[in-house]
């Protein structure tokens, strides 16, 4: 009797023991092929086809959510991690290669905020990092303690010529909580060699002379995206002088953020700027020191809808020129 009892309960523990092994098995390779599927559309070349709902997202926006960006990624769109990830983070994003706009802009003092001048040169490097004509691109930074990288890789692609980049609200912490898959950094990500040529559109830069002719436009509205201790003249980051460019509003590009590094809501930040008195029939300047946290600025205010201009040389360029020509303020 005892030996009967003991075989069947040997003979249910070894089922049950089966079927746990099935169900893990089946989690498993359905986690494989989801793995998978992303990894394979990440290879897709530049032949690359949206369905009608991610292709309003291309018409229409700079900024997207994480759930956007997982339509996209779902469809073979390039990830870039503006973040930076070889010094800082032990995590990235399954498939992203990790870039810093330093890679991309010119290396001499006061000029350190300007993109690189040689279209091959940039060309080349684009191509390097897997960036295709007709592949939408999501960047994504850290929002939180970021300093708007994620806007500046955003607003260079666009003034490059790629029309489809796109930066991604809340950035990696937003797409992680989405459930986008993480794997530890160790060495950046080689993608397939892309196919954009740089064809630079103007639209979203201003140089340092036609801001200078602008100064008393009536039409033109100059916002300092710094901190206000920066506005008030301090010189934290090596500029030759300090100030701010006459006429300049400051709002600091984190006071659009959330605690959670969030963009606030639309009408809230309509509402802060109309409170500025900058409307949309107003063409828009923004700057920093080195055009990355005025970059993101540019981002968002394009998004919603306004004419802006980034200038990249920010003060950098501006401090270090005569004094007479190119004047600052002080509070």
């Amino acid at each position: 009797m005892f030996n009967r009892l003991n075989l069947s309960t040997l003979k249910i523990i070894a089922v049950a023991g089966l079927m746990i092994f099935g169900l893990i098995s089946t989690l498993a390779i359905a986690n494989y092929i989801k793995t998978a599927k992303i990894v394979k559309n990440q290879s897709i070349n530049s032949q690359f086809v949206l369905n009608q709902s991610s292709q309003k997202i291309l018409n229409n926006q700079w900024i997207i959510s994480s759930a956007q960006a997982q339509e996209l990624v779902a469809q073979g769109a390039t990830i870039l991690d503006a973040r930076s990830c070889k010094i800082l983070n032990a995590q990235s994003l399954l498939n992203a290669t990790c870039i810093s706009w330093k890679e991309f802009s010119q290396s001499q003092s006061p000029f350190k905020g300007k993109l690189l001048t040689d279209d091959k040169i940039l060309t080349d490097k684009l191509q390097s990092i897997g960036i295709f004509y007709n592949k939408p691109v999501i960047v994504f930074g850290n929002t939180i303690n970021g300093w708007g990288e994620d806007g500046r890789i955003v607003w260079m692609l666009r003034t490059l010529g790629h029309q489809k980049s796109f930066l991604v609200d809340g950035g990696f912490a937003a797409l992680v909580k989405a459930g986008f898959p993480t794997v530890k950094f160790t060495k950046n990500n080689s993608p397939l060699r892309g196919d954009f040529v740089v064809n630079r559109n103007k639209n979203w830069l201003m140089s340092q002379n036609e801001l200078k002719t602008s100064l008393e436009k009536d039409n033109l509205v100059i916002i300092d995206t710094r901190q206000p201790q920066e506005y008030a003249g301090k010189t934290p980051y090596g500029e030759q002088r300090g100030g701010h460019i006459p006429g300049a509003i400051h709002i600091y590009f984190k006071y659009w953020l959330d605690n959670n590094g969030m963009l606030l809501s639309r009408e809230k930040i309509l509402e802060m700027l109309t409170e500025k008195g900058i409307t949309k029939d107003k063409i828009i300047v923004t700057y920093c020191t080195g055009g990355v946290r005025s970059a993101w600025s540019t981002s968002v205010l394009t998004d919603l809808g306004f004419k802006v201009k980034n200038y990249s040389g920010s003060m950098w360029e501006w401090s270090a020129s005569s004094a007479d020509i190119y004047p600052l303020d002080r509070e």
